[in-house]
């Protein structure tokens, strides 16, 4: 099993709901996407001729709806290629048009701690007459 190492990326506060970052991990390019609130992260790249998917519009979609009639979901929550507009879902990586066979690799993203920085402390240990700061 692959060791998982933790890159740190932005602040949450230089990401605001809507946006996207795209960075370089490993080699890989990598969009990090606040929708609503909720980070997720998706390989930069459209499984169908290898666009900078990330670099597309964020969207929503409609759903089958009655003549004259626009039921408008998802909004934020879907990319859409910027080569041939292929779709697919930013929570999932699974494209719109056939979310069994085609997809994003995806990635897990995770918050840390708070925007303020804090002082490290370490825990100190007396020993007779001596004082140990325990630094591991």
């Amino acid at each position: 099993m692959k060791e998982k190492i933790a890159h740190e990326i932005c602040k949450v506060s230089e990401l605001p709901p809507g946006e996207r970052i795209i960075i370089e991990i490993e080699g890989k390019s990598i969009g990090v996407f606040n929708v609503h609130g909720e980070f997720f992260a998706l390989r930069n790249t459209c499984p169908h001729e290898g666009a900078e998917l990330c670099k597309g519009t964020i969207t929503g979609m409609n759903l089958p709806s009655e003549v004259g009639e626009y039921n408008w979901v998802r909004d934020g929550e879907i990319i859409r290629c910027p080569w041939h507009a292929w779709e697919f879902d930013i929570k999932t990586g699974k494209s719109i048009f056939n979310p069994h066979k085609v997809r994003v690799k995806c990635y897990d993203v995770e918050v840390e701690g708070s925007e303020e920085k804090s002082v490290a402390t370490f825990p100190v240990e007396v020993n007779e007459e001596d004082i140990v700061v325990v630094y591991l």
